[in-house]
């Protein structure tokens, strides 16, 4: 599959379309930074999913690996020293404290939110797009 068939592509462009404008996806902020390490001593600049500077919006869209342990995402060894999915744990976190503090806000929407059939989101346009428009609630 296709990055742009994903269903995280799939979730941001329902919100381009609730909001009535394009975001940008997976944008870079300087203040919002990965673990340090030797190659990049400030850290990597982490993305969020998808950004609305009209808006001062920030969405994450969060399948299983940021809820649950997934053994293929989670075994590998970080620069910090820690596995993945905890260190996805902690960039989650700080994602959730350093957005706000911006000035941004965040909205997270998990793909849980969804009807999924085999543990992929059952694609129906107009209901997925309800989703969508509860968690963006104020938004445009």
């Amino acid at each position: 599959m296709a990055r742009s068939d994903s269903a995280e592509h799939y979730v941001l462009d329902l919100c381009d379309e609730a909001l009535g404008v394009p975001g940008v996806r997976q944008a870079r902020f300087d203040w919002l930074r990965g673990d340090p390490s030797p190659k990049r001593p400030r850290g990597t600049k982490l993305p969020v999913d998808g950004y609305w500077s009209n808006l001062g919006l920030v969405v994450e869209f969060q399948e299983e690996q940021h809820s649950e342990a997934v053994p293929f995402f989670d075994r590998r060894q970080t620069v910090s020293g820690v596995g993945r999915g905890e260190q996805r744990r902690v960039y989650d976190e700080r994602k959730r404290r350093l957005i706000p503090e911006h000035g941004l806000r965040l909205v997270v929407i998990e793909k849980s939110a969804f009807t999924l059939k085999s543990r992929r989101i059952d694609r129906d346009r107009a209901r997925d797009l309800q989703v969508v428009r509860r968690h963006l609630g104020g938004f445009k």
